[in-house]
């Protein structure tokens, strides 16, 4: 191999280690894509962006009429990565899920293209940045976002619910909706009931948890 495929290589290398960074990142935070994804991302808009710029020097030289626009391909990637991106954004009971992760596989795709075209030190600059915009969000979310969850529990008498509610809102907690059924069985009746409600992320990792399981007669179906 000559010296101009192994500078093809290195590009690819770089792209796909790049990618794999933040991949690594979203794989760690258990997102919907994570360090395969990212990986080929960045391969893909990299080899994408070499094939564009010299997979036809041959036909340029054997027809000296003929001119070709060296982006028309990596052109293309801008486009297609956004179907890879929609599939990892769900709406889900009112709630937006994904964007971040679909947002992070767009700039992988650019990180990737840029290090294909063999410009490494703004392709690296670059990931340095998304790494540190991802870990400083979560930090940033961890202590003073809110988050959007849906709770569903059972209890078999009403005046538990009552309770629930009021406890709820005493810790500042939210709601969006809130649903009760009334089920019969051969040995009684009980009731669901599912709530969709906003409240701070501390709150939910370190009180909320705790205090609907050990809420006397309430038993928490689903939570998430």
């Amino acid at each position: 191999m000559d010296t101009v495929t192994y500078e093809f290589i290195l590009r690819l290398f770089i792209a796909a280690m790049l990618g794999g960074a933040i991949g690594l990142e979203r794989e760690y935070r258990a997102k919907e894509a994570g360090f395969r994804t990212h990986f080929l991302v960045a391969l893909g808009s990299g080899l994408f962006m070499v094939l564009s710029q010299f997979g036809f020097t041959d036909a340029l030289n054997l027809h000296q009429q003929v001119s070709l626009d060296p982006s028309r391909i990596a052109s293309q990637v801008v486009t297609g990565i956004g179907f890879i991106g929609a599939g990892t954004i769900i709406f889900q009971k009112h709630v937006v899920r994904g964007l971040t992760t679909a947002a992070g596989l767009w700039v992988t795709s650019a990180i990737g293209m840029t290090a294909g075209a063999g410009m490494y030190v703004l392709s690296i600059a670059a990931t340095v940045l998304v790494l540190l915009c991802l870990e400083a969000l979560n930090f940033i979310l961890q202590h003073f976002g809110t988050r959007n969850i849906n709770v569903t529990f059972s209890t078999p008498k009403e005046e538990n619910i009552q309770a629930v509610l009021e406890q709820l809102r005493e810790r500042g907690v939210t709601f969006y909706s809130y649903e009760m059924q009334r089920k019969d069985t051969s040995e009684g009746h009980y009731y669901i009931v599912t709530m969709e409600m906003k409240l701070k992320r501390s709150h939910y990792q370190s009180e909320l948890i705790n205090f609907m399981a050990d809420f006397k007669g309430v038993t928490v179906e689903t939570m998430e």
